[in-house]
């Protein structure tokens, strides 16, 4: 089985986005903002983790990078999972050439443990999040959370919107894209 260009991968990452089904309001960064994360309810979704994401519309760069990594029908599984999704505005915060980099074949661990370092085992809610100094991510690094004032960051990144519920799991939506150290 030969690999397909990255082109040919976002096309289809793009017909996926069209045939997606919508997810909740949840998933929108407040506007403007104080800074505080929002929540919804933690409810059950008939949606997981990467069809939520997609059918959300701002995780388009996400989605792209699980499936370079090979880590779609991971997330995809029972879990349940917690994931720290950065939104393509985080991405593209990045040096310029950093996404395209981690997208080539030769960088995939790299590209795997930056993609694992979003993930935590269970089901953490924003509750239980903002009640936590630290948490330990599948790649093996641990995240430092930080709660303040209505607003939660892990390892600075801001929570823009949490709880949004995935029936395999739940996703945070955050600005910054987590790099573990080493």
């Amino acid at each position: 089985m030969s690999i397909r260009p990255l082109p040919n991968r976002l096309r289809v990452l793009a017909v996926a986005l069209v045939l997606a089904v919508s997810t909740p309001a949840a998933f929108a960064a407040p506007a403007g903002g104080n800074g505080a994360a929002k929540s919804s309810a933690p409810a059950q979704s008939r949606a997981d983790i990467v069809d939520t994401a997609v059918g959300a519309g701002q995780f388009k760069t996400l989605a792209a990078a699980l499936q370079a990594a090979g880590l779609v029908d991971t997330l995809k599984g029972a879990g349940p999972f917690t994931v720290f999704a950065p939104t393509d505005a985080a991405f593209a915060a990045l040096p310029k050439g950093t996404v395209e980099s981690l997208l080539k074949p030769e960088n995939h661990d790299k590209l795997v443990a930056i993609l694992t370092y979003h993930v935590v085992p269970g089901r953490v809610t924003a509750s239980q999040v903002a009640g936590m100094d630290a948490a330990t991510t599948v790649q093996g690094g641990e995240l430092a959370i930080r709660a303040s004032g209505g607003a939660v960051t892990v390892n600075g990144a801001r929570v823009l919107s949490a709880d949004v519920a995935a029936s395999n799991g739940v996703i945070h939506v955050i600005d910054k894209v987590l790099i573990p150290q080493g």
